[in-house]
């Protein structure tokens, strides 16, 4: 059996010691992780510097590097996400249905874990924690692929977590790492059927695609984001241009900011210079298509193959529209289904775009940037789901939880 495979199998088994545990249990090995996560921080940080370093000499861009990057604040943060989790309700157990059939049958609907968890993801190291916290609370063992370019971060975290879940009593298979990082392995992991349940990929368009394409492991699909802001011809220009800012500059390396621009013609004369103005100390690229090069001063002409992509840089896609209608039409054609946003006053135009966009999140007059699940209030995340079965948008503890049946009788058969 190879390491992977014995990994998978203990996997396995620790899933089914983790789904009778108890909700105190778990908390509180959540809790004691969370004070070891700061206690140990000068450790995670010097992990945490060989990978940057070695990023920084292959001449990664700085914000793939901040993706990569952890600190003394990030690392309170991603001990106060642990927490968070710990003070959610736990779905595992929640009867949420409850009937009795023709034959006198009491049946339920009761929420129980996925399993298994194996998850493949790239260069963000709080995914290890996030994913580790989120998978253990709902009941799930989970089986961790991080990037290459995170190693020594990943190594040193699920060290930390796995001391912390043996100190209180949890099996240290529960939260596992995939050590090698080689495509072959990962390509074994997404086959690794016999022992995972579910695969969640996180990271760029290749990665989720490789995944969704290749794995025989049951997949949810993950977080491509290719995020617009559309702003109407009824829109309040000084508003629409601070969101704009925000979607695109906060953090461009994430899948909730913002990677294309529409813009109605009614306005565009006015608001595209705002925008111009508003982007340049930020250094934004702005990619125009020939009617927004007409009003801009500065931009590289855009190609068709610009509006499919998410650049997670500081480059935006522009484009003006004639109507609402085209704007849902080129956002349901190029977008990935993550996070949508209207700027306008009119709440027929609002309604009709939250109805006719196909996304996850649909947003009236705010930031795609708060598609998260810490803003949406479910704790930390396992990834933004964009695909329709299972889980769509941002999937915290009861998308980590499936259904079992529980019927109870008093000698029925059935004749």
């Amino acid at each position: 059996m190879s390491e992977l495979e014995q990994k998978g199998s203990a996997a396995k088994a620790a899933s089914r010691a983790l789904a009778t545990r108890t909700a105190q249990e778990k908390n509180a090995a959540l809790l004691y992780l969370a004070d070891q996560l700061e206690d140990h921080a000068q450790l995670l940080l010097a992990a945490n510097e060989k990978d940057l370093a070695a990023a920084k000499e292959k001449g990664t861009a700085e914000t793939m590097l901040d993706r990569l990057r952890l600190t003394e604040s990030r690392i309170i943060e991603i001990a106060n996400g642990t927490r968070q989790v710990a003070a959610l309700k736990d779905p595992v157990g929640e009867v949420t249905q409850m009937w009795q059939n023709e034959d006198n049958l009491t049946i339920g609907k009761k929420r129980v874990p996925l399993g298994a968890i194996g998850i493949i993801y790239e260069s963000r190291p709080n995914v290890t924690v996030d994913a580790a916290a989120l998978c253990f609370k709902a009941g799930n063992s989970v089986l961790l692929r991080g990037g290459s370019e995170a190693f020594h971060s990943n190594q040193a975290l699920v060290k930390v977590i796995q001391a912390a879940l043996v100190h209180q009593g949890f099996p240290a298979s529960a939260v596992q790492l995939v050590e090698d990082t080689s495509r072959e392995t990962a390509r074994k992991m997404m086959k690794l059927n016999q022992y995972l349940d579910v695969l969640i990929p996180r990271g760029g368009a290749k990665l989720i695609q490789t995944v969704v394409q290749e794995a025989t492991v049951p997949v949810i699909e993950t977080g491509t984001g290719n995020c617009h802001i559309y702003v109407d011809e009824a829109a309040d220009l000084e508003m629409a241009a601070r969101i704009l800012v925000n979607a695109k500059c906060s953090r461009p390396s994430v899948c909730n900011a913002a990677e294309t621009l529409l813009v109605h013609e009614k306005v565009a004369a006015r608001f595209l210079p705002m925008v111009e103005q508003a982007l340049a100390d930020f250094h934004v690229e702005l990619r125009a298509e020939p009617q927004a090069a007409t009003i801009l001063s500065t931009y590289v002409a855009a190609s068709e193959e610009d509006f499919y992509t998410e650049f997670l840089d500081y480059i935006l896609a522009v484009k003006v529209v004639a109507s609402l209608d085209e704007a849902t039409s080129h956002i349901n054609q190029y977008g990935t289904g993550h996070s949508e946003a209207i700027i306008t006053n009119d709440y027929f135009a609002s309604q009709q775009f939250q109805n006719e966009v196909d996304a996850a999140a649909v947003y009236v007059n705010a930031s795609t940037r708060f598609t998260d699940g810490f803003a949406f209030g479910f704790g930390a995340e396992i990834g933004i789901s964009t695909q329709k079965l299972h889980a769509r948008g941002p999937m915290g503890l009861t998308e980590l939880t499936s259904s079992k049946y529980i019927i109870l009788g008093q000698g029925q058969i059935r004749e």
